[in-house]
């Protein structure tokens, strides 16, 4: 290893929001963590649900507006009017050579 270039390496806090703390190594003085093994809910078995800016919510609020009956909307948009098939000319695409009308290419002579 050069020296020098290479950041320090010590004892760090790791903190979790739950109030779990433990000691590992790292290049950073503190570490601060959302969640923890002390808290996942598959390291505990528990299931846990966070509510990211409160969508929870949100949707108890619609649910509650519609008594739990489906509700439908009309659409918005006018309907796609479909367009009329164009006939388009055969196209061949091949590497093969083409063939001539009349003659055959075993009569056709051979180049020198």
């Amino acid at each position: 290893m050069k020296p020098g270039i290479h950041p320090e390496y010590m004892t760090t806090t790791v903190t979790c929001a739950c109030g779990a703390s433990f000691e590992t190594r790292s290049t950073r003085k503190q570490v601060k963590l959302e969640i923890c093994s002390a808290c996942h809910p598959f390291f505990t078995g528990q299931q846990k649900f966070v509510d990211a800016a409160g969508r929870v919510e949100r949707f108890k609020k619609r649910f509650e507006s519609t008594e739990g009956k489906t509700v439908v909307r009309k659409s918005a948009k006018a309907p796609v009017k479909k367009l009329a098939a164009v006939p388009r000319a055969k196209k061949t695409l091949s590497s093969a050579p083409k063939k001539t009308e009349g003659k055959s290419a075993s009569k056709v002579p051979a180049k020198k």
